[in-house]
Order: structure tokens, then C-alpha cells, then sequence
């Protein structure tokens, strides 16, 4: 997640390669070719040529807009959203995503990102940009290209993947800040309007980094920092959904290192979760930090604290709660979900994380689905037809009525007095 730990190993490429030649180098860059070709990974068609398959169009009863925009967070379907913005870490820049040697582990491939890439369409990676252009082609904010983790991006390159590689929770209220104040002067929408969904993943960061300030990386310093940035978003964005992904289970991820050069880097970006021995205090200790984000997290949001608006509303997606790194079938860690850093996700895992992302956003609350594995590939849902909305928590308790159209209030009076029999 660090990206100072990638410049290291790409110090190191660098004195190898000028003293051991060129040869080493090219020997090397095709020896991780073939390395990932035997994990079933491919290079994606921006530098390979076109996939051998491509991805089925999802296929729903209704894709269409509602008939006028919606004044109320409760009813809106994916067609009605303009915007998508994402805020976080590596994860959502998707660093090393689609990276062949070490060296590339350094850009963040914030295109083909599972809640906010830009790239192709549908048939070409699933995204949740890309799910939702299914519904809405004019959508705005997905992000158009890769960015270098190593230098600040503009907003021409990241649009509105505003994440930050390597960000812990203490800096993410400046994130916020920027996606408020980028949004009010983003080219081409309507920010009092256009009806958004900003999907926020944070926190790994700071179970990486707990043993090394204990205070700082707290699960109370996290709800705390977190508090302050939908706190934010709430005072200050209209017409807004925010997702919030609950934070990973994480003590499966130590099970991730094939002996590879890019694993090594799991030992400088997460020390805190790799390197203590199995069963011993330090692990629990950090173990029992991941649980109390989770609750935190749980309690913020089921607190009704964002529930007072009828243009925003905040939803906690919860289907990685208790996610499993991917097996083969034979037990052992199926390294093709992974990057070269045996940590982030490669394309396989984006588009595992986009589509459980989507299927918990038309799921009400009590019945989203949490992944078991990743190495299960979650199935796309639509939207449902007696229900073809996103849903929140207002609506997932089933407590709002029907709206009530112009002129049909004659009509209901006289149901009301036939069923009464005071006719």
C-alpha cells in the first residue's frame, strides 16, 4: 500500500540492473511474464490485443431512467446517477493492478479500478462505472487512465478517483475535501442536481500500520477520522449516495506470499500483519482491532446519523466483511486474484469487488450478501421490479409510502370509502 516500499524494490531492479547488464533485466521482466502466464493472469488488451472472451451484457427488465428526476434519495435507479466519484486507498487506485514486472508495480491503474475505472465498457472489464453505463451511457467521474503512484495527478488523469495510494484514515478528511470542492466546479454536471454515488474503501492502512502507533491507527482514530468526512459529505453534498465498504478481514491475507520479489513488499507496506508469528499476542492484538473497525463502523451508520436528509443517505456495503483470500481446489492461495505485491488485487479480483459492490447496492439491508471467497464468482444481479432502486436504509425498512401522484388524491378517498363501506 506504501509506495515508498515499491521504490525500494525499484532502487533495488536498478542497481541490479547496472550491475548485472541489461541481459539480467530483460531476463528477468520475461521470467515474471511467464511466471504470470502459468497463474492464468493476462495483460490487459491495452498492451496485449484483445481478450479471448468478453463479458455477456447484464440483461435487466428495466434499465430506463425514472420518468422525472428524483427529488428523494429513497427512489432513485441507476439510471437516474450522473456521477461517480471514489475515495481511499491503493486499493481503489488500484495499484499494480495490471503491472507484468516489479517496476510497473509503481503505477496506479486508476482506469480499470472495481468501484471507479473508466476504461472500455462492460464487455471489456466490469466496473462499477462500467455496470452502471449499461443503465446510463453519459455517466461522468470514472477515471480515464492510469496515474503514477510516485507523483501528484491531475484531475484530467484521475477524474473523480480521488483516492490516495498509501492513505491512512488521520488524512482522509483532506480526501473529502478535495472531492467537495472538485465537485463543485466539475466540468460538464449540475452539482445541486445530478444525483451522485461516491463509494468510499479505507482502513487497511491502518490495521498495516496499528503496531507502529497504536493511538494513531486505532479503530477509535478511524471511526473518528471517518466520522469527520461523511460528516463532510453530509452537510455539504446534494443528491448523494455514499457507499461505504466495510473494511476487509485482513488475517487471511498473511496466508498471500508465494517466495516471489514482490512479495517481500508485503514485509515493508504491512508489517503489522505479516510479520508477527502466528497465535502470538501481536497478531490477536491487531486481529481484534480489525473487529472493532468493523463494529465501529456498524454503529456509525446504524446510528441514523446521515438518515435525516431526503437527498443523501449513507448505505454500509458489507460483502467483504468476512471475505476469504481465493483458493485453488487443492487448498493452496490462487495467485491470480493477486498483483506481483501478493497483496492488491489483480483485474480478476476488480472486477470480484465491482460486482459485490453492485449486488449490495440493490440488496436491502439485512439480506446483502457477504463473499465467502473470492475465488466464488459472484453472479450480477438487477434490479428488482418490485423494487428497481438503490436502495438505503429508509427504504430497505420498507416505511416509505408510495408516491402519490397529481390529482389522485379523489381517487384514493374513494377506495378509502368503498373498503370502509361508507358508500
Amino acid at each position: 500500500m506504501k509506495s515508498t516500499a515499491v521504490l525500494q524494490v525499484f532502487t533495488c531492479v536498478l542497481l541490479l540492473k547496472y550491475a548485472l547488464g541489461s541481459d539480467w533485466l530483460e531476463a528477468y521482466q520475461k521470467g515474471i511474464q511467464e511466471q504470470m502466464a502459468l497463474r492464468g493472469i493476462q495483460e490487459f488488451p491495452e498492451k496485449a490485443g484483445n481478450q479471448t472472451s468478453q463479458h455477456q451484457p447484464l440483461m435487466c427488465p428495466d434499465m430506463t431512467p425514472s420518468s422525472t428526476v428524483p427529488t428523494t434519495v429513497h427512489r432513485v435507479k441507476p439510471a437516474d446517477v450522473k456521477i461517480i466519484a471514489a475515495l481511499g486507498d491503493s486499493l481503489t487506485t488500484a495499484i499494480g493492478e495490471n503491472a507484468t514486472n516489479i517496476i510497473e508495480l509503481l503505477f496506479e491503474y486508476r482506469h480499470l479500478s472495481w468501484s471507479i475505472g473508466g476504461y472500455g465498457n462492460f464487455s471489456d472489464i466490469i466496473t462499477l462505472p462500467n455496470i452502471f453505463r449499461l443503465f446510463n451511457p453519459n455517466l461522468v467521474g470514472a477515471a480515464p487512465k492510469r496515474t503514477l503512484s510516485t507523483k501528484p495527478s491531475p484531475l484530467e488523469d484521475t477524474a473523480l478517483n480521488l483516492a490516495v495510494t498509501g492513505a491512512n484514515t488521520y488524512e482522509f478528511p483532506e480526501q473529502t475535501r478535495n472531492l467537495v470542492d472538485s465537485l463543485k466546479t466539475y466540468p460538464g454536471i449540475s452539482f445541486e442536481n445530478d444525483w451522485k454515488v461516491v463509494t468510499i474503501f479505507i482502513g487497511g492502512n491502518d490495521l498495516c500500520d496499528y503496531c507502529k502507533n497504536k493511538t494513531l491507527f486505532s479503530a477509535d482514530s478511524f471511526i473518528h477520522n471517518l466520522t469527520i468526512s461523511l460528516d463532510m459529505l453530509h452537510q455539504e453534498l446534494p443528491r448523494t449516495i455514499v457507499n461505504v465498504v466495510q473494511v476487509f478481514w485482513m488475517e487471511s491475507l498473511r496466508e498471500v506470499n508465494d517466495g516471489s520479489l514482490g512479495c517481500l513488499l508485503q514485509k515493508s507496506f504491512c508489517s503489522c500483519l505479516v510479520l508477527p508469528q502466528k497465535n502470538s499476542t501481536e497478531i490477536q492484538e491487531l486481529l481484534d482491532q480489525n473487529v472493532q473497525f468493523q463494529k465501529k463502523l456498524e454503529a456509525l451508520i446504524d446510528s441514523g446519523r446521515y438518515d435525516d436528509k431526503e437527498d443523501f443517505a449513507v448505505v454500509l456495503q458489507p460483502f467483504l466483511k468476512k471475505a476469504q483470500a481465493p483458493k485453488l481446489s487443492n487448498g493452496s492461495i490462487d495467485y491470480s486474484y493477486f498483483a506481483l505485491d501478493c497483496f492488491h488485487f489483480t483485474i480478476k479480483g476488480h472486477e470480484e469487488l465491482a460486482k459485490g459492490l453492485w449486488n449490495n447496492m440493490l440488496q436491502p439491508e439485512g439480506e446483502k450478501f457477504e463473499i465467502e471467497t473470492l475465488s466464488k464468482p459472484v453472479q450480477l444481479i438487477c434490479p428488482s421490479q418490485d423494487h428497481p432502486y438503490i436502495y438505503t436504509r429508509k427504504s430497505s425498512k420498507g416505511s416509505l409510502a408510495p408516491p402519490i401522484l397529481n390529482g389522485s388524491y379523489p381517487i384514493i378517498l374513494l377506495i378509502l370509502i368503498l373498503e370502509l363501506g361508507f358508500w
